[in-house]
């Protein structure tokens, strides 16, 4: 039997605020979705004047860094499993509209574990990134010194 920690409704909420605050800081308008452990949607805004087919990718950018405990643009990263010469090369075609692999989407590890997945649609890669390492850093202060949550771009777990 294992203990398990949730992401909540409170905590998503707080990383979709910290989200928006660095896309304005950016110049980006940004849509920032927050899915649990199983990709299933808490929390998602679309700024006023983001584009209409950011929820879509945002939420399928969350699903994928959360189902497969990694960042979703390190599946096309040189040598990464879904270009061309990879074990996971099609993988998207295989959950067609829910599977991303590009820039956007990250896994929320929590004390090593994945409790959810943070996606980001809307501006450039470096946008995206920069607001969802936003959201992640401010999960990190929310929850204390008493959690590690990993904040970097580049996660696999």
């Amino acid at each position: 039997m294992k203990s398990v920690l949730k992401l909540e409704l409170e905590e998503a909420k707080m990383m979709v605020e910290a989200g928006i605050q660095a896309a304005r800081e950016a110049n980006a308008l940004e849509t920032i979705c927050i899915v649990d452990d199983g990709g299933y949607l808490i929390a998602l805004e679309r700024m006023n004047g983001g584009r209409i087919t950011s929820p879509d990718m945002a939420m399928a950018k969350a699903f994928t860094a959360s189902g497969h405990k990694r960042s979703t643009h390190l599946f096309n990263q040189p040598g990464g499993p879904a270009t061309t010469t990879g074990e996971a090369f099609g993988i998207h075609a295989m959950l067609p509209g829910k599977f991303a692999i590009f820039v956007g989407g990250f896994p929320i590890v929590v004390n090593g574990n994945v409790i959810g997945g943070v996606g980001v649609s809307g501006g450039s890669g470096e946008q995206d990134i920069a607001v969802g390492m936003a959201a992640l850093k401010a999960l990190q202060n929310y929850l204390g010194n008493s959690y590690e949550v990993l904040t970097e771009p580049d996660i696999k777990k």
